[in-house]
């Protein structure tokens, strides 16, 4: 099939390609009838071009379409040649002001918070950083695509609404001209023509609904091809849609998700090609197969012809968008076609046709017209107008489509709403002229059908499908939001009216939510089923900013504010009328007073926390007081028709429901009564709920008798009887033993009080209080930050946000705290100034239990700090207005007066009542709060007003006649010395005080200030007598510490004398186990200390005795005893790479041998330090491996470590350990036997040694043909050398188990490979891993200007010992012959003999793991020569002999380019000797190096280049023979070099070396110069590393995120054709973009699928990645497949913190020191680690499947 449709496809193209656009075009001029000119054309040749074939081409589609099928469009628009044409009508347009650019997905938008007129208007990076805006403060997010850029829209900002660019475009035109006139009338014409073709052709054919016939462009001979067409929807996962598939059309699993991925983004694709009945199978497959649990996919068989008008189609759309934007123009006539009536009349516009049939069109069609809209309806400002009212007559139906629509907002044309609704002027015009608020509020009623018997909204069971149908009814509330967030300045009557009707329909809303979800008590059992509570509270919470923006305009205009307060009333009294038949009347008395109110009792009658009718109406209250309405127009208000008990009834059943509920009386109403009482309070909902009900009751307050207003609230609380009957309170705390109910009793007492408080201290709200805004927030800020310090973000969420999501805080925050920056972790803390507290309120109606009891902890301590004394008096208040003035004296009401009073007398006779401390608290903060409030009313005294607030006169008066209770003074006097109240008498003095204070005020008219003194002397008397108090007490605690302190240091004393042996040997020990051995070494300070060498200094050997973290038992490390090990990890590293993408080809075949210097890949050992016995450690691994398999049968959730790789938790630190290393006492003391000969020079000993080697090959020869006996005769085995003796291994046996296990441990990681304990590369292996972890801890102490020695954590010392020791030792447990084999191919490559040939060239060997080799396994020769020369000769030859090669390395790699600054002419001694050495490598090299000159510039940089490799072999040597370092080397100082060289046995002129055996030297350096390899270099042909290497750094990050986020909305997935990554991933080892976790790009890897990052970490880090996930803003941490977790970014915003998803939008800068503390853990081999760390602290992290990232 393929193969003939191949062969059909040229043959279309030649005919094709012979159609002439210019020739079409003319003839078209022509005609009288286009339209059925273009539709024969289009009809014949679309679909020759388009859907030829199972798989779209669409380069070759695009190319023909452009060629045959637009190219004559464009030639008859233009007139002539499109390709002069178009630049001309550019020329003649002037360019816009608006920007317009359209977003993609992830694109980063800008937001500025001081200008933007609402957080829609947004600006693309371009526009930002040439706006003023970049220097205000802004919000930064990406973008889900779809909105454009409002650069030049002089309605999105308050100032700077054009950037540099579109700045220039407006000086000209000021006036609106008619675009028009820039084109000739002929153009218009035809322009006209073939837009009103066009448009329609491709409006009807997208919104076609058969499925095999054609809109008027039937084909001449018609094909019989289908495609079985899939379409997106977003029920089903992308796994059900690839398993279906699979089945249905049998394709492989690639295809599968190739075809589910177009799926996805386009919103269709064929899956099928063929006749009809070949796709009609695979639909009722796919059908079949989708349908058991949801809707079925929808699947359509179409006909290839009607594929390829819609692609066209859509083609042709995406061309009319592109033409339209050479001149304004032609967008102004495309927009008259798309808006033109049709013949139908009522939405038959093309335009109204497109978007009624919206949630018909697949996703692909949609974006394509929508982006046409935005670049040309949007853009033209007139038809903007036009279109929106099109847009809000069809608004209703529209949202009808969405609802049953499935797919996301972000493609439905419901999402332009946002478009339109935000522009302050269309908005304003939509609700006068098409009543759009009523409109949207009576289609959002319409899809909330469900309502009770009473009409309240009522919510079944909420099941998936409901949210998802709730979730979208919700967006309507959004649209609202938009209408409403600009608010209109001045009112014309026309939009009074309509406010005031879509305020109607508002309050129909609100009704029908007034009371819903009733809820009644349980009492005896639990409630069966949680009842249904979220959606109603949904409902509230995306309500509650348009309840505040309705009351905003209501604001704006005093007509509209007393309307709209009447309407509310009546609405209200409907609502109440409903509500309270069949509930009698009683009547209430105490005091003297009685009231007639209703018998209700809270605990048994339904009630609801829902009321947003009384809570409208009460902020529209506040607003008569705010803007004066009140004052100015009484006559107009209903104020004498309301009755107060009314407006207070419910909302009191809701705080007291709350009450009851903390009180556990309503414990058995199970949870959802908790959360709906958590959310009524939380900072979400409480302005218009909790924050309401406060104001509703203050407003009852002042409009009531405060006598009356007590006795209801008693009676609501159920606590009218205990204060209404005298010694109630004593018979039912003596009748009443139950405990429960006297708590509740109490609970309910000490919650009525608290609501008092608020009732009369809660005035910081714009017309209850004489206050502003910005005095609330700074409240809300002060008891905020009395917790606690809070950082930024933490107090943001903790303050309420109105409609542009500002708090307000930034303004004030500055007034009333101080910033702390933050260190290397944490965040920035904002802390409140000191002079603030004292607007402390302990019972601040916004702090919940919690937050009110640290609040009060944190200012007690604090106050016990600055020595004050720890009353908490209520803080002074601002005035109320005058419409609540009458509020205050609810204090002074006799009830208020009896409630106390009877509180105090309890606490007075405190053993006969039950009673609570914090009752007693709440009452003592009333008092103050009068006292405060009459003294604030005499000092603001003017002449001839009477203070009507006469607290202190009645509060001294006692009680009447029958029952005489003493006076309220009388009783706090009594109290002040009570023992059992010592926390409060702080309190109690204070308000003592503050009465005497009243008293002078009161009896002074002039208030001298002699009259102060005489108040206080009482109290000073008392004062003192505490004070002396106080310091009796402290006296006496002294005492009695002293004492004790005494009796436990004599008790140590016993103790040491006893146990007097065991503290000498800790003693002793700690001594030894000290690392520097310096202490007990008979090395005196002075003399100098050799590392190695015949010279070497001699260390004494000390014991080292260890404990086993185990079985705590102490051991010394001994050569025959048990074994001791230290957990380890070994992992493959490319942290010191400088080739990453080279591989091991074969990792069973490869030789390891030479490490080039590139370090691709190198095998790290870490350690955590800690210390077991092998046999412990074996038995915890066994029980660790038997949970593992129990734990595999069980769950199968990985853990955090992989126990079939080996790996274990060290069972301390639960670090992540893969092997242990066995502790060994020094190694080379054992090898090294008596040196009793001279010992021979390089030369002397090269020869030897050569000579050993020739033996040992000839004798390995003999072995195989061992016929042959006169060879032997001709061998003369060099004296003493014993090729025959088999040296014994001097180690127990559980030390050589061990010292197998690690190393097969180092070889089965490093090399990827089985372990195999015989394979002769384990040595190599250890060797390497011993190299290259001094390397990396090397190149990490140098990169932070460390000192060599003294500095590292003793973790990394410990491990340092012990591998190298370990790796000395590891020859014994190998075979001998391969080490000697080992020994013998290394040293050839710097010795050349006839037997080893093709080895690396010098070039290609990294000098230090060949010395660190060599080193390693010369004891495998030298323990056979016992002709007395020792090792240590060998070891300081080996290491003269690679320092040499490394030299000539350096000299033949470096690039010195001679910048002319020669150093004094006087040139040093190692200058000239250099200069010597570089002539000599020059005639070596047959003159191809270059000439230089100066000797200072190659001293320099040999001396640079050589610091490393030096620098190593100290701390190589150092680890193995135990020569303490000198005290010089543990500081940075400027001579490193010379102590080095010191330390080294090196001559300070290292080329003294190539002198004193130059003769042997000479022949090497020319056999090294001569290999082809160098030559090639030197030529030019290869490359070849340079030294000092560079040390590696994570990739250059940024300063500024949003270059982050731009660089990854630019790039788009590698795999699927351009299209945009979902999750663009930044590796930041090596700077690759990625595109992580996504179907597409996921490969096979040992056999599993991964994702892009974890394929990328083995190709880049060796299994180990570091990642930032540029849309979260977050780091990720990678290692192997099963391992991963997030980090904190680098990127802070100017408060210190990190905002990891970008949620916050604050800007982002770069943190240095964060970046850096990265890159340690990198350059550690850290990231492992800290990702088994992270995975034990949070289990969540162990089952998210990392690879697929």
């Amino acid at each position: 099939m393929a193969a003939e449709l191949e062969a059909e496809v040229p043959a279309f193209d030649r005919s094709l390609l012979e159609c002439s656009a210019e020739e079409l075009a003319a003839k078209w001029l022509q005609t009288n009838d286009l339209q059925k000119e273009v539709y024969q054309h289009l009809a014949y040749y679309v679909p020759k071009i388009y859907c030829r074939g199972p798989n779209p081409a669409p380069q070759r589609e695009d190319l023909l379409a452009q060629q045959v099928l637009l190219g004559p469009m464009e030639w008859y628009l233009c007139g002539e040649d499109p390709a002069f044409g178009f630049p001309k009508l550019e020329q003649a347009n002037k360019p816009s002001h608006l920007c317009g650019r359209v977003f993609k997905v992830g694109e980063p938008t800008y937001s500025c918070r001081d200008c933007a007129v609402d957080p829609t208007c947004v600006l693309c990076m371009e526009c930002f950083l040439g706006s003023i805006h970049k220097e205000h403060r802004y919000r930064m997010t990406t973008s889900g695509g779809g909105g454009f850029c409002d650069c030049g829209d002089t309605e999105a900002w308050k100032e700077g609404p054009y950037c540099k660019k579109h700045e220039i475009n407006t000086s000209e035109t000021e006036e609106e001209e008619d675009p028009l006139v820039h084109l000739s009338e002929d153009m218009v014409a035809r322009a006209y023509n073939i837009f009103a073709i066009t448009f329609k052709y491709a409006v009807d054919i997208l919104t076609w609904e058969k499925e095999n016939e054609l809109p008027g462009l039937e084909m001449t001979e018609k094909s019989d091809t289908y495609y079985c067409m899939l379409f997106n929807d977003e029920v089903h996962t992308y796994e059900q849609v690839i398993y279906t598939l699979q089945k249905a059309v049998n394709c492989t699993q690639k295809e599968a998700i190739g075809f589910a991925t177009t799926v996805d983004r386009d919103g269709r694709r064929s899956v099928r090609y063929g006749d009809f009945q070949y796709c009609e199978q695979a639909k009722s497959v796919i059908v079949r197969n989708t349908s058991r649990q949801t809707k079925p996919l929808k699947v359509q068989v179409m006909h290839s012809s009607i594929v390829a008008h819609q692609s066209f189609g859509l083609k042709l759309l995406t061309w009319l968008g592109s033409i339209i934007g050479y001149s304004d123009g032609l967008r102004r006539i495309l927009c008259q076609v798309g808006l033109q009536e049709g013949p139908d009349g009522e939405n038959s516009s093309l335009v109204d046709k497109l978007m009624l049939s919206d949630s018909k069109l697949w996703k692909g069609a949609r974006n394509v017209y929508h982006q046409l809209f935005m670049s040309s309806l949007l853009m033209d400002l007139k038809y903007k107008k036009l279109f929106a009212i099109r847009f809000a007559r069809n608004y209703r139906q529209l949202q009808r489509d969405y609802m049953e629509d499935d797919h996301e907002r972000a493609v439905s044309v419901a999402a332009l709403s946002v478009q339109l609704f935000t522009v302050p002027t269309l908005a304003r015009m939509l609700i006068t002229e098409e009543n759009l608020m009523t409109t949207i509020i009576k289609t959002f009623m319409d899809h909330l059908r469900h309502r009770d018997i009473q009409g309240r909204f009522q919510f079944e069971r909420y099941t998936a499908l409901q949210a998802f149908k709730f979730r979208r009814v919700q967006s309507l509330i959004l649209d609202l939001k938009y209408v409403l967030i600009s608010k209109p300045t001045e009112w014309s009557d026309d939009l009074r009216h309509k406010f005031l009707e879509g305020f109607d329909a508002f309050l129909e809303l609100l009704k029908c939510m007034q009371g819903m979800d009733p809820i009644t008590r349980q009492v005896g059992q639990h409630i069966e089923m949680e009842p249904e509570w979220e959606a109603a509270f949904t409902l509230q919470m995306k309500l509650t900013l348009v309840i505040s923006m309705m009351q905003d305009w209501c604001a704006l205009d005093e007509k509209v504010l007393i309307e709209a307060y009447k309407k509310c009333l009546a609405v209200l009294m409907q609502c109440h009328s409903g509500f309270t038949d069949g509930e009698q009347p009683i009547v209430l008395n105490m005091c003297g007073h009685s009231v007639e109110t209703i018998r209700y009792c809270v605990s048994q009658e339904k009630v609801s926390i829902h009321l947003p009718v009384s809570r409208l109406l009460a902020g529209l209250h506040v607003l008569l007081s705010k803007t004066e309405v009140a004052y100015k127009f009484p006559e107009l208000l209903p104020l004498s028709e309301l009755s107060p008990p009314m407006l207070i009834e419910h909302p009191l059943r809701c705080l007291v429901l709350c009450a009851q509920v903390h009180a556990g009386m309503w414990r058995r109403n199970g949870f959802s009564l908790v959360n709906q009482i958590y959310y009524y309070h939380n900072v979400k909902c409480r302005r218009e709920m909790f924050d309401k009900d406060i104001v509703m009751l203050q407003t009852g307050v002042s409009m009531m008798d405060p006598n009356h207003f007590l006795m209801i609230m008693l009676s609501r609380f159920e606590l009218y009887q205990i204060f209404s009957t005298p010694d109630y309170g004593k018979r039912f705390s003596t009748e009443n033993t139950n405990k429960d109910i006297v708590q509740q009793n109490n609970t309910l007492i000490e919650e009525m009080l608290y609501l008092i408080i608020m009732i009369v201290g809660e005035r910081f709200s714009p017309g209850i209080g004489q206050v502003n805004a910005t005095d609330e927030i700074k409240r809300e800020i002060i008891h905020q930050l009395s917790i606690r310090p809070m950082a930024h973000s933490e107090l943001v969420k903790a303050l309420p946000e109105d409609e542009n999501r500002e708090t307000g805080m930034e303004s004030v925050i500055e007034e009333v705290a101080c910033f702390k920056k933050p260190g290397l972790t944490g965040r920035g803390l904002y802390e409140l100034k000191p002079e603030c507290t004292r607007n402390f309120n302990l019972y601040f109606y916004h702090f919940s239990r919690a937050e009110q009891s640290k609040a009060e902890e944190a200012q007690r301590k604090l106050r016990k700090q600055n020595r004050e004394d720890t009353a908490l008096p209520p803080p002074a208040l601002p005035p109320f207005c005058p419409l609540f003035a009458s509020l205050v004296n609810i204090l002074q009401s006799d009830v208020m007066l009896c409630i106390m009073g009877t509180i105090l007398q309890w606490a007075v006779e405190h053993n006969g009542y039950a009673w609570s401390e914090s009752m007693l608290q709440r009452v003592l903060h009333l008092l103050g709060m009068a006292l405060q409030e009459e003294k604030q009313h005499l000092e603001n005294l003017s002449e001839e007003n009477v203070v009507t607030f006469t607290f202190t006169q009645k509060i001294s008066k006692p009680g009447d006649a029958p029952n005489n209770s003493p006076s309220i003074l009388a009783m706090l006097e009594t109290l002040q010395n009570a023992p059992h109240l010592e926390v409060h008498k702080d309190m109690i003095r204070w308000i003592l005080k503050t009465f005497n204070a009243i008293k002078k005020l009161r009896e002074s008219s002039s208030t001298s200030p002699v009259a102060e003194t005489e108040g206080n002397i009482m109290e000073e008397s008392s004062r003192d007598k505490d004070k002396a108090e106080r310091k009796r007490k402290a006296e006496i605690a002294r005492l009695r510490r002293e004492k004790i302190m005494a009796q436990m240091s004599e008790m140590q004393r016993h103790f040491i004398n006893e146990n007097k042996e065991l503290f000498q040997q800790t003693l002793e020990e700690l001594d030894t186990s000290a690392s520097g051995v310096h202490d007990n070494s008979p090395v005196t300070s002075d003399a100098k200390l050799t590392a190695l060498g015949p010279e070497q200094t001699r260390v004494a050997e000390h014991r080292q005795v260890v404990m086993c973290i185990l079985c705590q038992e102490e051991q010394e490390v001994k050569v025959d005893s048990r074994a001791m090990v230290l957990a380890a990890f070994i992992q493959r590293s490319t942290v010191l790479s400088k080739n990453r993408s080279k591989t091991i080809p074969d990792p069973e075949k490869y030789d390891p041998l030479f490490m080039h210097p590139d370090l691709s890949c190198g095998t790290h050992t870490g350690s955590c330090g800690h210390i077991m016995h092998a046999h412990c450690w074996q038995r915890y691994f066994d029980a660790v491996q038997a949970k593992e398999q129990r734990r595999q049968q069980r769950l199968r959730v990985h853990t955090s470590y992989d126990v079939e790789n080996g790996e274990f938790l060290c069972p301390l630190c639960e670090c992540l350990s893969n092997t242990v290393i066995p502790l060994l006492p020094p190694p080379r003391v054992l090898f090294n036997r008596l040196d009793f000969s001279g010992q021979p020079n390089l030369a002397h000993w090269i020869k030897t040694v050569c000579q050993q080697i020739k033996a040992l090959y000839l004798l390995r020869d003999e072995d195989c043909n061992s016929g042959s006996s006169e060879k032997m005769d001709e061998l003369q085995l060099p004296e003493g050398f014993r090729p025959d003796f088999q040296p014994k291994n001097p180690y127990s046996e559980s030390i050589k188990e061990m010292l197998t296990t690690f190393g097969t441990a180092t070889y089965k990681v490093g090399l990827k490979v089985h372990p195999n304990e015989e394979d002769p590369r384990v040595p190599i292996m250890c060797w390497g891993s011993c190299a290259y972890t001094i390397q990396t801890i090397e190149r990490i102490l140098a990169d932070e200007d460390k000192p060599l020695f003294g500095h590292l954590p003793c973790r990394q010392d410990d491990c340092l010992t012990s591998l190298t020791r370990f790796a000395a030792a590891h020859w014994t447990v190998s075979s001998l012959s391969a080490v000697q084999g080992h020994f013998c191919t290394l040293l050839a490559s710097l010795v050349p003999n006839e037997k080893n040939g093709n080895l690396p060239c010098i070039l290609d060997i990294d000098m230090f793991h060949l010395l660190v080799n060599l080193v390693l396994s010369f004891p495998a020769i030298h323990c056979q020569d016992f002709s007395g020369v020792s090792l240590g000769t060998g070891d300081l030859h080996l290491f003269h002999l690679v320092t040499m090669a490394h030299i000539i390395q350096i000299l033949l790699t470096s690039s010195t380019e001679e910048n002319g600054m020669d150093q004094e002419n006087t040139s040093s001694e190692e200058e000239v000797a250099v200069l010597t050495l570089y002539k000599f490598l020059c005639q070596c090299t047959g003159s191809a190096l270059k000439e230089i000159s100066s000797g200072w510039h190659l001293w320099k940089n040999l001396k640079a280049g050589i610091m490393p490799f030096l620098r190593c072999s100290a701390l190589f040597f150092h680890y193995l023979n135990g020569v303490p370092a000198p005290s010089e080397m543990e500081v940075s100082g400027t001579n490193q070099f010379e102590h080095l060289c010191s330390y080294l046995s090196l001559p300070n002129n290292l080329t003294c070396l190539f002198q004193e055996n130059s003769d042997i030297m000479n022949t090497l350096i020319e056999s090294w110069c001569s290999n082809n390899e160098v030559k090639r270099y030197l030529e030019g042909k290869r490359h070849a590393i340079s030294y000092a290497r560079e040390s590696n750094k994570l990739i250059d990050l940024p300063d500024d995120y949003s270059c982050l986020i731009n660089q990854a909305s630019n790039f788009s997935c590698p795999k699927s054709g351009g299209d945009k990554s979902r999750a663009p991933t930044l590796c930041l080892v090596c700077g690759t973009m990625l595109c992580s976790q996504s179907y597409c790009c996921q490969t096979e890897l040992e056999g599993e699928d991964v994702g892009a990052c974890t394929a990328h970490t083995y190709t880049c880090g060796s299994g180990v990645g570091i990642f930032l996930r540029v849309r979260e803003c977050q780091v990720l941490f990678l290692a192997g497949k099963t391992k991963g977790c997030f980090y904190p970014p680098p990127y802070l915003d100017d408060y210190g913190e990190t905002d990891q998803g970008l949620r916050r939008g604050n800007p982002l800068h770069l943190c240095k020191e964060r970046f850096k503390k990265i890159q340690k853990l990198w350059q550690q081999h850290s990231i492992t680690e800290e990702i088994g760390h992270a995975q034990e602290a949070n289990q969540t992290l162990v089952g998210i499947d990392w690879q697929h990232l």
